[in-house]
Order: structure tokens, then sequence, then C-alpha cells
């Protein structure tokens, strides 16, 4: 037998209302054993002082002193040859036993107490000294204070109101974690969920957008790898098909074919960067402007490199090599377009690092800027292998922006052609 539901609603519920529970029963139980006995012992020892003094009158004679004495505190005496009373009294009961005990003390005779419930009346009986009883009657509330069920009314109450106000936003947050379960079981088996959203608390909502980058990356991550293969397909095909021919017609020089094999080694080589864009590495302690200098000056030796770059940089936690092979393709494609001029600018805020690289060139179409994000697209649709590699230098720059939650931009220059923006967060 489970004692703990299974369901979020309910163990969220029990978690709210068993603490709450528990603390009421010591909050209940600590007023019953301390003011409730307080109170009590004080009524009772009133009341028992009041019947003493009315009796110490009644056995000197003074019956009508005692009787005025009983209307002034709203107490009813009569004294009675006999009654006809229950043959079980309740003076062991749990209202009148302190009374009755104070009445032993004090009268140094025995006292019968009866309570009729019904009108919430109590009845004390006491022998007088010629045998006759002498009966006092007053309001039960005398001897006992309702207070204490108000009370636990109001303890009872105040745990069904809590009850009520949690649970429609308990069923709301459970809600929005139904609905994540549901869209990552629909992800999981490749399908989309159309119509979700993030919902729900804070943390629910990041989990939830966090979910919905995960699916598009790999949603992004099979499109790659699939346009990858066709673009290996595509890439190899012709220099073997034109190594084929140039052996079959005897034209084959081993100078053509060093340079087809080499072409495709460059294409292979090339795969293997993207491949290896996404491969896991330890994260690192970072700063820019260093690793940027010495790229700038390895990549385009023969142009004019201008550098902005903040002399105090902030240190961020990075995977070097990945973030070093990113700006290393998008300065290498400036150095490679650029007519005479690089410029490479940072500065940092208290939450972002941007970096910009532009170049003299010839720039990029505004219509062709999201296509040269895409791996395996080449602006250049001959596909000439004189005119850069294989369209790879800027996909795999902006898949490792991505993996470190950046954002890469192409945008015109100052220089006159493209300018590259990269916006790294700082965590």
């Amino acid at each position: 037998m489970r004692l703990i539901p299974r369901s979020f609603l309910a163990r969220t519920i029990l978690m709210v209302l068993v603490p709450l529970v528990i603390t009421q029963v010591i909050i209940a139980d600590f007023f019953f054993g301390n003011h409730w006995s307080r109170v009590h012992n004080t009524l009772a020892r009133s009341f028992s002082a009041e019947i003493t003094t009315m009796m110490n009158f009644i056995d000197s004679g003074n019956l009508s002193v005692a009787q005025s004495m009983a209307r002034d505190i709203g107490i009813n005496v009569s004294i009675n040859p006999k009654l006809n009373r229950p043959e079980k009294n309740d003076n062991k009961s749990m209202v009148a036993g302190r009374l009755s005990k104070y009445l032993e003390t004090q009268l140094n005779r025995p006292a019968s107490i009866y309570i009729d419930r019904g009108e919430r009346l109590v009845f004390v009986d006491v022998p007088t000294r010629d045998n006759k009883i002498a009966t006092f009657g007053t309001s039960l509330y005398r001897i006992y204070s309702t207070s204490s069920e108000v009370f636990v009314l109001w303890l009872i109450g105040s745990i069904l109101i809590v009850s009520i106000l949690i649970s429609p936003f308990v069923i709301l947050h459970s809600r929005s974690i139904r609905r994540i379960s549901n869209a990552a079981n629909r992800f999981g088996r490749g399908l989309d969920a159309p119509g979700f959203k993030p919902s729900g608390s804070l943390e629910i909502r990041n989990a939830a957008a966090s979910m919905i980058k995960m699916k598009e990356r790999i949603d992004r991550y099979n499109r790659t790898r699939t346009d990858m293969l066709n673009a290996v397909s595509h890439d190899l095909k012709s220099p073997l098909t034109r190594m084929r021919l140039a052996i079959e017609t005897g034209d084959a020089t081993d100078k053509n074919l060093l340079q087809d094999i080499d072409r495709m080694t460059e294409m292979v080589n090339g795969y293997l960067a993207f491949a290896r864009g996404e491969m896991p590495e330890v994260e690192q302690t970072t700063e820019l402007p260093a690793t940027l200098t010495r790229i700038a000056r390895d990549a385009a030796p023969n142009k004019k490199i201008e550098l902005d770059l903040p002399d105090s940089p902030v240190q961020f936690y990075a995977r070097p090599m990945a973030l070093t092979r990113a700006f290393a393709n998008i300065i290498e494609n400036a150095a490679r377009y650029a007519n005479k001029k690089i410029k490479i600018t940072e500065y940092d805020t208290d939450e972002k690092i941007v970096v910009t690289i532009e170049d003299d060139g010839p720039g990029i179409p505004d219509n062709r800027k999201d296509d040269a994000l895409r791996p395996f697209v080449r602006l250049d649709e001959s596909r000439n292998d004189k005119t850069g590699g294989t369209g790879l230098g800027l996909s795999i720059a902006k898949t490792a922006i991505e993996n470190h939650g950046g954002q890469i931009f192409l945008e015109d220059s100052s220089l006159g052609g493209l300018c590259v923006r990269v916006v790294l967060p700082i965590e």
C-alpha cells in the first residue's frame, strides 16, 4: 500500500497541508494544555468560592443574605428537602471535574454536580447542616469557556480556507507541468506540439523554453547531418567522376589527379571540422582580446588590421577551442574578401560581450545573409574551389556561438563590406 500519492498535484497539496495540520495541532495542544486549563481553573475556583461563601451564610441561618448575594452574581439558590436527581452525577466529567475538586477542598462535604447540556445549565447540590439540599443553579458558561470550541473551529476553518485558496494555484502549476510532459513525449517521438507555449511559474516557463530550444537544436542537428550527406554526395561525386573519366580515356595526369585528391581532402577536412563543432569541451575562464589579436595577425598578414579592444576585458566561462575556431572562421572569411582593411571591435557590459568584425570587401546582399549562415551553402553557386571552401566557415562559427548561448548577426559594415556581430552572454 502506497502512503504517498504519485501525482504531482496530490503531493503538492500534501506538502502544504501536512505541515499546516501539524502546526495547527501543536498550537491547539499548547492552547488546550495551557490557556484552556488556566481559564477553566480560574472559573471553577471562582464559582467554588462563591458557593462556599453562600453556604456559610446558609449554615449560619442567613438564607436571605445568601439569596441576595446569589441574585447579585447571577446564581439561583433554592433549599429543597429532597430532589429527584439521576443516580450518576457529572463530578468526574471534563467540564465539571475541576469544580468538583475545589468544592471538595473548600466545603469539606460532598457536592453533586449535574449538567443540563441542552439548556447549557449547571446545578450544584450541597447538603446543609439540617439535612436539606441547597441547590445552586447558573449558566454553564460560569465554569466552561466556549472560546476553546471556537478556537478549534477556527483551526479547522483555516485549514479549509488554505486548501481552497491553494487548490487553483496548485492545479494551474500541475497543468503547466503536465503540458510540458505531453510536449516532451511528442518531441521524443519526432512530432511537433502545435500550440505549446511556456506557461506557469518562472521556473516552469524556463524549463519549457529550454525544452523548445533543445527541440530546435535537435532538429537543426538532424537537418545539418542530412545537408552534410547531400553535400558530401554532391561535392565528392564531381571529382570522382572527373578522375574516372580521365583514367578511362587515358588523359589522367599525376598533377590533375593530385589536384582532385587535394580538393577532396579539403572538403573532407571541412566536413570533419563541422562535425567537431558540436563536440563536448570543458569550459574554462576565457577573455577574447588576445585570441582575436592572434587570429587576426595569422589570418590577414597582408591586410590593414584595426583593433579596438578593451584594456581590462571581462572574463567569462567558455569552451576556448570552439570559440577560437568560430572567430578564426569569421576573421579568415573577412580576410579572404577584404580589399585592404579589417576592423575588429569588442565592448563589454555587465551582461554580455559584443564583438564586431568588419571588412571593406564586396559584402553580402541582404536577401542572402541568412543563406550565408546555413551549412553547406555557398553564395557562389558554381562551387568553384578558387572562390572559397565548402560553405561551412560561417556555419561552424554560428554553431559554436549558439552553443555558448550567444547570437551571430550579418550586417552592413561602415567600411563598405560585411559586418559580423557576435553577442555572447556573461553567466
